[in-house]
């Protein structure tokens, strides 16, 4: 029993030194790729010198080991280790079809 108490506060631990994960909800762009798929995600933030609120878009490459995401459904993704050149992000899951 003393084992198992010592492996949680081991993982606990380890989560708590890494931090926790940032997730981002887009629309996808394109799912032509095989287990990859491009979000668009919208920021709105206001502007430095005028104030105005504007959108903010950033394309984020992300796995999808089910090819399950198709174009203009809405996603979570959350971020991931290096997959490759382009994907530090992976599928969540779908917010919407």
């Amino acid at each position: 029993m003393a084992d198992e108490t010592n492996e949680s506060n081991t993982a606990t631990a380890a989560t708590k030194a890494r931090g926790t994960r940032k997730t981002r909800t887009g629309e996808v762009i394109s799912s032509g790729m095989n287990k990859t798929i491009v979000v668009r995600t919208v920021t709105r933030v206001p502007h430095a010198k005028f104030g105005k609120i504007v959108k903010q878009m950033k394309k984020f490459y992300a796995h999808d080991e089910e090819n399950k995401a198709k174009p203009g459904d809405t996603v979570r993704i959350m971020e991931t280790r290096p997959m490759s050149k382009l994907k530090r992000w992976r599928l969540v899951d779908v917010v919407q079809k």
